[in-house]
């Protein structure tokens, strides 16, 4: 099983969506066997699976916090569709962070947990909090590559390249081989001159972009409403073909290491 973390410490830059697209795009058109890890104490991506109720029986409660979880990891995973599952997530997991501050081997929990079920997937997502917290080191130092998402304006390209800086101290410090994906942007729209200075800015940087853009739509907030992907609530929505290239980036990279 390969791991990717989807990550920026900045909020509001979908994330949680996509997260949850492309691991529907991986388990329905590219026959991947996906696991869905939510590790934001917000429970979004949970949320957006339609998946509700997950007290005492979250990643919470797997992980634990200043002492080890009680929970097997197979017995929170939920089944959600054909190849597809999900570890769900819960406000106490707040309560997790907080105790692994004091915990041995603190940076390395996730990792554990989810070596436990590597033989039973082909990629885990793992959609992570809105912080550079303990929640987000754990992820990181389990992932084997990381997507970027992050919206083409000034103030989220500032947030980007933080996260790249702390990306690099955890490649130094943790998990040596952490490979960058790329960076996804999202909410673009390629008629407004600031989206489009912003990207030709992140390629000039020589930042890993992807070939492929997120635009803006309503329909993707309301598939999360209604515990769906855009895939499957608005099939012929234009961004629904933009995270099927998406997922073709990620599948690449799945079989070779690179996109």
């Amino acid at each position: 099983m390969r791991t990717i973390a989807i990550a920026n410490h900045k909020g509001g830059v979908g994330k949680t969506a996509t997260t949850h697209t492309l691991g529907v795009a991986l388990a329905k058109d590219f026959q991947k066997r996906v696991l869905l890890v939510d590790i934001d104490p917000q429970a979004s991506l949970s949320g957006s699976c339609g998946v509700i109720d997950t007290a005492d029986k979250s990643l919470a409660e797997v992980i634990g916090g200043a002492v080890p979880g009680t929970l097997a990891i197979q017995d929170a995973i939920m089944f959600l569709d054909s190849n597809l599952y999900l570890l769900p997530a819960d406000i106490a997991l707040a309560v997790t962070e907080l105790g692994l501050v004091s915990r041995m081997n603190r940076d390395s929990v996730l990792k554990k947990k989810l070596t436990e079920v590597s033989s039973d997937y082909d990629v885990a997502l793992i959609d992570c909090p809105p912080s550079l917290g303990m929640l987000t080191i754990n992820a990181l130092t389990a992932a084997d590559g990381v997507l970027l998402p992050t919206q083409p304006q000034s103030v989220d390209l500032r947030g980007m390249q933080l996260f790249l800086d702390t990306l690099d101290q955890v490649r130094s410090e943790l998990n040596p081989n952490i490979e960058t994906i790329g960076v996804l942007p999202t909410f673009y729209d390629g008629r407004l001159l600031h989206h489009q200075d912003a990207l030709h800015a992140m390629q000039g940087a020589g930042l890993p972009v992807l070939p492929v853009q997120i635009g803006r739509t309503v329909r993707i907030a309301e598939a999360a409403h209604e515990g769906e992907s855009v895939l499957t609530f608005a099939p012929e929505n234009p961004q629904a073909e933009a995270y099927l290239k998406l997922a073709e980036e990620v599948s690449r990279w799945l079989e070779n290491g690179q996109v």
